[in-house]
């Protein structure tokens, strides 16, 4: 959790190369959704870059994983060729995989549309609506100073942020599905991600019984993310009834006390998270400093919870609503979300004197 600690300049991004390539097609995608649109579009798409001041800066710290307004420029307010050109935009900060899977998160609108009865509400004419998802770029991308764009909608939200030309930071970086898991024809099952749930139920289920008990925290689950949305994360964060608690010594089990399969396992967790983003774009992690935490049961279908966290990274994730078909993940760096570290160093290397 934050500490007062020198910022650090982006630990989690590698180094030169990917970091630079990625932020060209960033820029040249934002440049193109941004000159396809009209005045009263870019209005609503564009506002001042992190060096902009206190409101400017407010409102890029601003994010949600609920069905509400995201600050934007909504999909459904585009036509389709901007719509693609706000995708483009959108790929650029995410993998294969991870693009695949915001896409699919964002077509389970439709499904749970259709599953809800079709309300309405929410002072706007369709209440799950895969058109509410919200595009828009702070400063101007590619130019000198800092600038970064966010997506975001229900159970997304995308935060990337440019330094001197390079990707400096991809968090906080959420993805949910509601539901978690829905029936296809042939009687397969639709779960988005699936992967992920199993992959950390089938670790803590790996593990000997004397780490079991210190892995699994609590026997029932908190009823969302501890992190909820908060910009920043501190020592001991926790809402009214929930547990176990955000803190500054990680809770669980290291990596370094696994076997070689559970180490397997933890790998494959652990890139669940961070590759969803562009291939060689995040520093490697150290897997012995990372903690397994559980709280809730292990059976499948059943509310439980799990955490990841080592220097640098936290990784969040429950399914516990709608009967345990409703999934929350999150991957945050909680010393330097939004890039906030990189942009002190920034400021302190171009206004000395």
């Amino acid at each position: 959790m934050t500490t007062d600690r020198t910022p650090g300049g982006g630990a989690m991004i590698a180094g030169e190369g990917a970091d630079r390539a990625v932020a060209g097609r960033m820029a040249a995608a934002a440049s193109a959704w941004l000159a396809g649109l009209d005045p009263d579009q870019r209005a609503l798409a564009q506002r001042a870059g992190p060096s902009g001041g206190p409101g400017a800066e407010a409102e890029r710290l601003r994010w949600s994983y609920l069905p509400t307004d995201h600050g934007g420029l909504p999909l459904g307010r585009q036509r389709p060729a901007q719509q693609s050109l706000a995708m483009r935009l959108v790929s650029t900060g995410l993998s294969d995989a991870g693009y695949v899977t915001v896409c699919a998160v964002m077509g389970l609108e439709n499904v749970l549309d259709g599953a809800e009865g079709f309300p309405r509400g929410g002072g706007r004419e369709r209440y799950r609506d895969p058109g509410l998802y919200y595009l828009r770029v702070f400063g101007e991308p590619g130019g000198p100073g800092p600038w970064g764009w966010r997506f975001g909608g229900h159970h997304v939200s995308l935060n990337n942020l440019v330094v001197d030309g390079r990707v400096r930071a991809v968090t906080p970086c959420f993805i949910g599905a509601n539901p978690a898991a829905a029936p296809l024809l042939g009687g397969g099952s639709l779960r988005v991600l699936g992967p992920t749930e199993d992959l950390a139920r089938d670790l803590v289920r790996s593990l000997s019984p004397a780490l079991r008990a210190r892995a699994v925290l609590l026997d029932r689950a908190p009823s969302d993310i501890v992190s909820r949305n908060r910009p920043r994360l501190f020592d001991g964060d926790v809402e009214p009834d929930d547990e176990p608690p955000l803190t500054v010594q990680p809770q669980g089990v290291a990596g370094s006390e696994l076997d070689s399969a559970g180490r397997a396992l933890l790998e494959a967790l652990l890139a669940a998270y961070l590759g969803r983003v562009p291939d060689g774009l995040v520093a490697p992690v150290d897997v012995d400093a990372v903690h397994l935490a559980w709280a809730g049961s292990t059976e499948p279908g059943r509310p439980h919870y799990h955490r990841l966290q080592g220097p640098r990274l936290l990784a969040e994730w429950d399914d516990t609503q709608d009967g345990a078909n409703h999934a929350h993940s999150v991957w945050r760096d909680p010393e330097a979300d939004f890039g906030l570290d990189a942009l002190a160093v920034h400021r302190a290397e171009h206004h000395r004197g």
